[in-house]
């Protein structure tokens, strides 16, 4: 599988001593609790960031080499709580007792002096979850001896395999900012659909809301079933991969709501024609199959907290990554890599569990913007800057 570029949020920290700090703050909004350690001295450098919940949490590794350079890394640490690692992503994971390893992938194992690597872990726990505070790098311990990092870190140069994601979509199979489109009804390239039956849902070419330029679209979703509006690009699809990878950006007017809706509608040839569909349910962000109507997350409350809402009244980057080989898909809003929107490969019960029962790799052919809902749920959006392609694509 083709590894997916991921680009984590750096966030702030406050110092509790030389060599480790743990800070706690409450998540109005979630609920969450986020708790950061850092071991700093002149051998290492570890930012751990942590998303927690009752009973599981997600954990943003950054790693920075502060001694010689090295070819390939091992990280070390012990867990003084009972987390058990389920799932990692960007490493190499093992976990035997409370000690865990994660050693490098083929393609970030190169660390000059001053440079980082990036990884993530998820996983359980049950009684107690304090951030760790032993890491070691290749042994030594993050409070060793080692050469400090230069004034200004030299560049790093992305694997060939990974080329960093650019804002340029040129060379995209679709690449649009909807400027081409001359009258109020889509045209050209983008045709308005309603894929099962036609209600009261409508698309249109904006020019009054727009997130570059002065052209957007506007799609007035309706709910209820036979009110489903879609644009249709007219590119076809069926070759872009061996990863899809797709930006978009959307803006819209009401939460996503408790029942089941769809804003991204791919139709998939591995499911006979039916979609691969990103939209959301119990008010976040979330993938749906049509096929057998499998979720990513699984829709319990666990695995609703490791997805994420869909901001309100201002344009979102959303950003995905489709493997058409292995049944493998990684989400971004933002910058954010969504802990619930990715799925690796290896089961995860409040994840990817349900989603990976179907071992088929999904093969999008086609690509529809609009609403669809099967419950309650109206909105208005706009989409604009949409591209698709098989580079990583940024925002």
């Amino acid at each position: 599988m083709p590894t997916f570029l991921r680009r984590l949020p750096r966030r702030p920290h406050r110092p509790w001593t030389a060599a480790v700090f743990l800070t706690t703050v409450a998540l109005l909004a979630s609920g969450f609790t986020v708790l950061s350690a850092s071991g700093a001295e002149s051998g290492c450098r570890v930012d751990y960031t942590v998303n927690q919940w009752t009973g599981g949490y997600t954990a943003q590794v950054k790693v920075t080499n502060l001694g010689p350079s090295v070819t390939g890394w091992r990280l070390t640490w012990t867990y003084a709580g009972d987390q058990q690692v389920t799932s990692a992503w960007n490493a190499t994971v093992t976990q035997t007792g409370s000690s865990v390893v994660a050693v490098n992938t083929d393609w970030n194992g190169s660390l000059a002096t001053g440079g980082t690597a990036d990884f993530g872990v998820q996983g359980t726990w049950r009684s107690s979850a304090p951030a760790p505070e032993d890491f070691a790098l290749n042994g030594v311990s993050c409070g060793g001896t080692g050469t400090p990092p230069p004034t200004t870190p030299p560049p790093t140069t992305p694997p060939p395999t990974t080329p960093p994601p650019s804002e340029d979509c040129g060379a995209a199979v679709i690449c649009s900012d909807f400027e081409d489109q001359a009258g109020p009804a889509p045209s050209g390239a983008w045709r308005f659909t309603a894929p099962d039956c036609q209600g009261a849902g409508t698309a249109a070419v904006d020019t009054a809301v727009a997130h570059s330029g002065g052209r957007s679209l506007r799609v007035d979703g309706r709910a209820g079933y036979c009110n489903h509006a879609f644009v249709a690009a007219t590119a076809d699809l069926s070759s872009v991969g061996p990863v899809m990878y797709v930006r978009l950006w959307v803006r819209h007017t009401t939460a996503l709501p408790a029942a089941h809706v769809t804003f991204v509608s791919m139709p998939d040839s591995s499911q006979g024609g039916r979609s691969l569909r990103v939209g959301g349910q119990n008010g976040a962000l979330q993938w749906n199959r049509e096929t057998d109507d499998a979720t990513l997350p699984a829709q319990s409350p666990a695995g609703v907290a490791l997805s994420r809402p869909l901001p309100t009244g201002s344009w979102q980057c959303l950003r995905f990554a489709v493997d058409t080989s292995a049944p493998k898909l990684d989400t971004w809003l933002g910058d954010e890599q969504v802990p619930g929107l990715h799925a690796d490969g290896t089961p995860d019960q409040d994840v990817d569990q349900q989603w990976l029962a179907r071992a088929t790799p999904p093969r999008p052919t086609a690509f529809r913007l609009g609403w669809e809902s099967y419950g309650t749920g109206d909105d208005t959006l706009w989409f604009d800057d949409v591209a698709v392609g098989s580079s990583p694509i940024g925002c």
